[in-house]
């Protein structure tokens, strides 16, 4: 039984994360301490892939400080807006020392911080390096799905449902919202272009077409990991922000069909997906790969620990284990 297709139309349980995220605060904190030790004392052992994504996430190489706005551990206190960013931060840092100091932005984060803070996204590439991230805001963003619907089954269209607020995300509008091949739609009432409005939809019927819209908006596509996670395929240019789900690493045409910047080749790239179903199953089997090396709930928490870890080594507050 598909419970969180049935019950929460595949959506994370948001009562559930706040309940748990409660409960967490506490703790028995020398426990966690002393699991962390461990963690790091076994280094050396660990699988390749983990090390790759620490060195990912945080590309702190020469030691510097923390910025004037950073705050000690036992200091940190819940937020009356934005807890998410509390609660998945401090999932991780109850296991370190109250007296160690951090810096974390909160919100959809698009600019280099010039000093180490730790951000849910970052721009790709460039000297990003002050930029470290952690899974953060993961209850709406980090949500992978079971799709029962076999891609041949759905819909000849592409379906995007979006607030349309950005620029970019205006220009597709105007291009192709009447489009035969489109089913678009702008959730948001308050925005100025009142013929595009439609209201929004679950994820659950979402599946039920072959190809889904995942534009960055202020910064990543927020529905990009679940529209990966099924049966259906990311349409999109090349993303220009990355989170936690290392965007920087997908490959177009392999893990998402790409499209150009101005949207100019949407047509030929659905109609060509439609004509070659095979070659649209073989980036859904990538793109689930990719999802995979995520669902290992006992990794995520081992690299969260490694990248905060490594931040307080690079910001000269830890020596090395």
């Amino acid at each position: 039984m598909n419970i969180k297709r049935i019950f929460f139309k595949n959506k994370n349980f948001k009562f559930g994360y706040y309940v748990k995220a409660s409960f967490r605060e506490y703790s028995f904190l020398p426990l966690f301490r002393s699991k962390r030790v461990a963690m790091i004392n076994n280094l050396s052992s660990y699988d390749q892939a983990i090390v790759d994504r620490l060195a990912y996430y945080n590309k702190l190489d020469e030691i510097q400080t923390v910025g004037e706005g950073a705050c000690y551990l036992k200091d940190m206190k819940r937020p009356k807006k934005g807890s998410v960013y509390y609660f998945d931060l401090k999932e991780y840092l109850r296991y370190f020392d109250g007296d160690l100091r951090i810096d974390m932005i909160p919100g959809d984060v698009v600019d280099i911080p010039k000093t180490p803070a730790i951000v849910k996204s970052r721009p790709i590439g460039g000297n990003n390096c002050n930029s470290v991230l952690l899974n953060m805001d993961k209850v709406r963003h980090f949500n992978f799905i079971k799709d029962e619907i076999a891609f041949r089954d759905k819909k000849n269209m592409l379906l995007g449902r979006a607030t349309v607020q950005q620029e970019h995300r205006s220009r597709f509008f105007q291009i192709y919202f009447d489009h035969p091949l489109c089913d678009l739609g702008d959730v948001s009432k308050k925005n100025q272009h009142k013929g595009w409005y439609k209201p929004a939809i679950s994820i659950t019927e979402h599946l039920h077409y072959k190809f889904i819209l995942a534009l960055e908006g202020n910064d990543v596509a927020t529905n990009l990991k679940w529209v990966m996670s099924s049966n259906s395929i990311a349409v999109m240019p090349i993303p220009k922000f990355e989170t936690w789900f290392m965007e920087g690493l997908l490959i177009p045409d392999y893990h998402y069909i790409h499209i150009q910047d101005d949207y100019s080749d949407l047509e030929v790239k659905l109609n060509y997906y439609i004509e070659n179903p095979e070659k649209a199953e073989e980036i859904i089997k990538n793109a689930h790969q990719f999802v995979k090396r995520f669902e290992n709930q006992m990794v995520e928490d081992l690299v969260s620990v490694l990248v905060l870890e490594k931040f307080f080594i690079k910001t000269g507050q830890r020596a090395v284990l």
